[in-house]
């Protein structure tokens, strides 16, 4: 099935788009209207730049405020149309987008709109062009794909068919699984958005937030196994509004598009993706720092001398640098070769040491299985790591470790911090042994605020923290220290057991209705890592969210003391 992808979903001339999407690996493109109208090169020029990087022109787009309207009107759009067949046979493109109208010329009735659409269906059929119709969520008269496909039934042309858009569908809330019942015949184009769930008017909500499947909350595969029930052969394209996508680097973007679609395909099994290897854990995880190995000879690790310390069944690498920051995360996969064949194909970029580069700047290694547990240690092994992406990255930065790792998505919190609303994304493998955080302000900070770019963190587990805590306390460690208003609200919360020892040691907790979650942190380190130790009792599955602003005002305080 041929992947296709419209030229609005990238920043850049219509140049940097064709190159950015060929490049992807791209079958085909939607040419919008607008790209093709700020360019300096002609339809015919177009066409050839397109047939040079080996993709097809599938749709033209949009024609707008065509049907149901008075004579003099539909005599203007149909000139409006005859010009767009023209630049269109220049372009080789044989299928264009109608919209549903939005014109406040148009009327409410069906039978004028399916009139009208087969008059545009014949001019059209004389030019070996197809009028895919599409309801527009806002459509004035027509905004649900089970009417716009009332009205194409009933203009009955070969030449007219419908478009369907997930976005479309799924953000008022259409059941999909009427779909079944249109013939893939008629079925002449697809597009696929993903988008998060909002309260807001479905145009601004399509227009500045829609996203690439997976990164958001729509329900695409079903949506996608209803439109194959119908026989649809044609392209599964991707449209997608998003003002972040329309300022960043369009190769970058397009890379993160089809790695979406790629995972797609693999949920809905059609694709050729190697499986996901299971994997047992974090075998280690590198840390560039200048000033780590006291606090971290502090927390019980132990130096082989080649700058690596270990402890329990947790290993850290330490490497020196001025920009602190975490460089690799290793994971044990039952198949390092068939882990990286699959970061290779969902577009990693190749490390030479085997590894491959995260766009957050991040490595990811694939090691054979885990290390060999060393005794008698305060920390038992990794619990996950948090590395945290700007806000502008987030979303491909999430979808990246989850497509590579094989991992499942939880669901997204937002908590509020001190210096704003938090969005956090994590993801967790199959097996219960990787996970991966994502913590990120909702908008772009200024001066003010933490003055921590992009804060890391490493989670080691332990049995018992509290003794952990002692212990490191007495061994030296810079725990973080946390005030007793905390103390006393958790008391009046949660009353948990242990509360004067949690208080003792700065421990925070939380708990569900699975277990108890019980973590402290250490200082940062050059400005941005720092490492937390976590206890999970139970079935606790968390990340203890809901004490992240504590940690965050605790650190902040702390750097105003030393500063």
């Amino acid at each position: 099935m041929k992947l296709g992808i419209a030229t609005v979903c990238l920043s850049g001339t219509l140049d940097d788009k064709l190159a950015a999407v060929a490049a992807a690996g791209f079958d085909g493109v939607e040419i919008f209207e607008n790209d093709l109208v700020v360019s300096p090169w002609s339809p015919k020029q177009i066409r050839d730049r397109c047939a040079d990087l080996g993709l097809t022109i599938d749709l033209y787009q949009p024609f707008r405020d065509f049907e149901a309207v008075p004579p003099e009107v539909l005599a203007a759009n149909l000139r409006r149309a005859e010009h767009k067949f023209d630049v269109m046979a220049e372009l080789g493109a044989d299928t264009v987008l109608v919209c549903s109208s939005v014109s406040r010329d148009a009327v409410d009735d069906d039978d004028l709109a399916a009139e009208q659409l087969h008059l545009l269906a014949d001019r059209a059929a004389e030019r070996g062009i197809r009028i895919a119709y599409e309801a527009l969520a806002w459509g004035r008269f027509v905004s649900t794909y089970d009417h716009s496909w009332r009205i194409v039934r009933r203009a009955d042309h070969p030449a007219l068919g419908l478009c369907l858009d997930s976005f479309h569908v799924l953000s008022r809330g259409s059941d999909p699984a009427g779909i079944r019942v249109i013939p893939g015949e008629k079925l002449f184009f697809v597009q696929l958005a993903d988008a998060p769930r909002l309260r807001m008017d479905v145009l601004q909500w399509s227009r500045h937030h829609r996203l690439f499947p997976g990164q958001g909350a729509f329900d695409l595969p079903a949506f996608v196994r209803f439109v194959l029930g119908t026989g649809y052969t044609g392209p599964l394209s991707l449209e997608v509004f998003n003002d972040v996508f329309r300022q960043a680097d369009p190769h970058r973007t397009a890379v993160d598009a089809m790695r979406s679609l790629l995972v797609l395909r693999e949920e809905l099994g059609l694709g050729d993706l190697p499986p996901a290897p299971p994997l047992d854990g974090y075998a280690f995880a590198e840390v560039i720092s200048d000033d780590a190995a006291e606090t971290v000879a502090a927390l019980g690790f132990r130096d082989d001398g080649d700058g690596r310390w270990r402890q329990g069944g947790a290993t850290l690498l330490l490497g020196t640098g001025d920009d602190t920051r975490i460089k690799t995360v290793g994971v044990a996969s039952r198949s390092p070769d068939d882990s990286r064949r699959r970061a290779e194909r969902l577009l990693a970029q190749p490390l030479p040491d085997g590894a491959v580069a995260a766009p957050d700047g991040t490595a990811v290694a694939f090691a054979a299985g885990l290390p060999a547990a060393v005794e008698d240690g305060l920390l038992t092994g990794i619990d996950h790591v948090s590395l945290t992406a700007p806000f502008d990255d987030v979303d491909q930065t999430a979808l990246f470790y989850r497509a590579v790792l094989g991992l499942r998505a939880e669901p997204e919190a937002e908590f509020a911090a001190p210096y704003g609303l938090v969005r956090s994304l994590s993801a967790i493998d199959p097996g219960g042994r990787v996970r991966v955080a994502h913590n990120v302000a909702m908008l772009r900070r200024g001066e003010w605020a933490p003055a921590v770019p992009d804060p890391q963190h490493i989670a080691f587990t332990t049995q018992d923290a509290v003794a952990a805590a002692r212990a490191m306390r007495a061994a030296g460690a810079k725990l973080l220290e946390i005030g007793d208003n905390y103390y006393d609200d958790l008391d009046a919360r949660l009353a948990p057991p242990g509360l004067d020892d949690l208080r003792a040691e700065s421990i925070l907790y939380d708990r569900d209705d699975a277990g108890e979650y019980l973590h402290f942190y250490t200082h940062i380190l050059g400005g941005r890592v720092f490492f937390e130790i976590v206890q999970r009792i139970g079935g606790y599955s968390g990340y203890g969210a809901v004490n992240s602003p504590v940690r965050m005002a605790a650190h902040r305080r702390l750097r105003l003391s030393s500063a």
